[in-house]
Parts: structure tokens; sequence; C-alpha cells
């Protein structure tokens, strides 16, 4: 018999579509709360019959916590025990970041994904969950806010990236999961390095978060969920918007390459302007990384004036220049 949150994660699946009968789902499983309780409710979906999809499991051990081979041992009798088939991989994270010059925490990020994407591709599955909570949404909200993002960031973690990525209990909180462990006697693995307020998201989550609801609003995490929803409505339109807005402005679209029309482009109202530019670019190099607001406003200034230095460099991939009324997008 399906229970209320089982209910809850079926209800999100079918909401944002995230899972379709008879595919292959890759589940990144840590052997903590939220990835236990993820893999345990969709194992159990799929064994009522409610949706019918295959199960892999992949666990990483980042080989820094002294408890790691025991949270990998966790997973690998978890799977062995529902006969899941998994993967495990272990990896020297610390190795790894210094040897690519990055943060624990992004290298950290970055040998997960790569790692989940590798076995997607060995088995030819469809998509990958992760287990992304609503406090996790709610606590990057927060973070965005503080670190000055603008409306897009506000929508928080998305159920579905890429319509790859899926986030099954992105409308589940914290409170809720660990209910669930308890009563289903999962017994998660527990990362004691999420209690230490050392990094921002912990920060965020032990401090910042808990102080709203005790002295402000004890619904934060509702308020902050709706207003991330209208945000997405919100996006979902102007988006539409600004891909038919790009199709008037379109002269010239090949790989690598887009012309706009230069005198239609500055008749647009200035939200619309932006828009245009950052989905122009994302169309010509693929991404926007590295494009900040004062890259969209110097190309925002260039087409008004048209005069002087014709050209720009956002970032090292891409230049946009103007010639004879035209906006150029090239990828370099």
């Amino acid at each position: 018999m399906i229970n209320m949150i089982e209910k809850e994660v079926l209800n999100t699946i079918k909401k944002y579509n995230l899972i379709n009968q008879n595919e292959k789902i890759i589940c990144g499983v840590s052997g903590g709360p939220d990835s236990i309780c993820m893999l345990d409710i969709l194992r159990k979906i799929s064994k009522e019959g409610k949706i019918n999809f295959e199960i892999i499991v992949c666990h990483i051990n980042h080989l820094i916590r002294e408890e790691a081979i025991e949270d990998e041992e966790y997973v690998v009798n978890y799977c062995k025990k529902n006969n899941i088939k998994f993967y495990v991989k272990r990896i020297d994270i610390k190795k790894y970041a210094n040897n690519n010059k990055q943060g624990l925490e992004e290298a950290g990020r970055i040998a997960r994904y790569n790692f989940f994407e590798e076995v997607l591709k060995k088995e030819n599955a469809n998509k990958i969950a992760i287990a992304h909570n609503k406090n996790d949404k709610i606590e990057t909200i927060i973070m965005k806010v503080i670190r000055g993002a603008g409306t897009a960031g506000l929508k928080g973690i998305e159920p579905k990236r890429k319509n790859k990525y899926i986030r099954p209990l992105i409308e589940i909180e914290r409170a809720e999961i660990e209910d669930y462990c308890e009563k289903n006697n999962l017994e998660p693995r527990i990362d004691k390095t999420n209690f230490e307020n050392d990094c921002t998201r912990n920060k965020i989550r032990n401090i910042v978060l808990p102080y709203i609801q005790k002295e402000f609003n004890p619904n934060i995490m509702q308020t902050l969920g709706r207003l991330s929803e209208i945000i997405d409505e919100e996006d979902k339109f102007l988006e539409k918007i600004t891909i038919d807005t790009y199709q008037k402005l379109k002269i010239n679209e090949k790989e690598g390459y887009i012309v706009l029309d230069l005198k239609e482009f500055n008749k647009q109202e200035i939200v619309l302007k932006n828009r245009l530019i950052i989905y122009t670019i994302k169309k010509t190099i693929g991404n926007v990384q590295n494009i900040e607001k004062v890259n969209i406003d110097d190309i925002i200034k260039l087409c008004n004036n048209n005069i002087g230095n014709k050209y720009l460099t956002p970032n090292k991939h891409i230049k946009v220049s103007l010639n004879k009324g035209k906006i150029f997008f090239e990828k370099v």
C-alpha cells in the first residue's frame, strides 16, 4: 500500500513529467537520508506498478571522511538486498581538486555528475535522479538572494533540467524525509559535515533559516515555495515572448553565428533586451557561463550608442559586434 509521502513523490513525478513508462533511471545515492529515501520510494513506486521503470544506483566514494567506506557498504547492501543493479566508484577528491585547481565542493559535484553521465551512457539510460528536496530549494533561493541573483535565480532548484536531471523529492521537506526513514527502518548514513557551519549553504541551513522561522515567519518554506512557483510561471511566459521576438529580429542563424536586426532590437523594452542577449549568446555558444549583468549592460549600451568601439568580448568564447544596422554574435 502506497503511503502519503510516496503519493506526494508520485504526484511530483506526474506533475513535472519526470519519469515515463519503461524508462531506465540512474539514481545518485550517497546513503544519506535524502538519497536513500528517494531510492526506497522510487523502488516502491516501480514495484507497485504505478509507473514501470528500471532503477540503477550510482554511488561515488570521495575518500574524504573516515566513514566513507561504511557509507559505500550501506548502499551496496541495500542494492543487493533489493536486487537493484549498482555502480560504485572511488576517487581521491582532494587530489582531483588540486589537480584541476578547484574547490573541494565544486570538484566533488563535477566528479559525481561525470560519473552519473558515464553510467547513463553505458546503460543507455534516460534520466538521472538527484535527491534534492524542498529545503535544498529554499536554501538555494536564500543563497541567491544574498549573492544578488536576478529573478531567474529565485526559482531555486528546478524539478527537471535539460529533460535529463530529475528531482523527485523537490516538493518534500527534509522533516518528512527523516520521518520516512525512521518509520521504514532505513537507518541512513549521516554526514556530520552537514552540521559544520564552514560553508554558505550550511550556515543558511543551520543558522539563517531556523532564525527566520523562529523570529519572523514560521512558514517561510511555504512562502518562498510560492514565490518560486510565481517566478517560474512568469519566467516561462517571458521566455515565450523572448523566443517570438528573437524570431522576428533574426536575420541569419547558423552554428556559432547569429545576426539580429539592430534597429528592431533597440525598440524593445529593457527587460526583453536583457533576455534577448542571454538567449542569443546561449544559442551561439551553448551556455552563458561567466556572462554577468555588467556584460549585458555593456552590449545594450553598444547597441544604443552605435558609435566608437563597435565590438565587445563578454567572455573568451564570444564576440558581439555591430555593422551596418546589424548585431553579430560570433563564437570565437
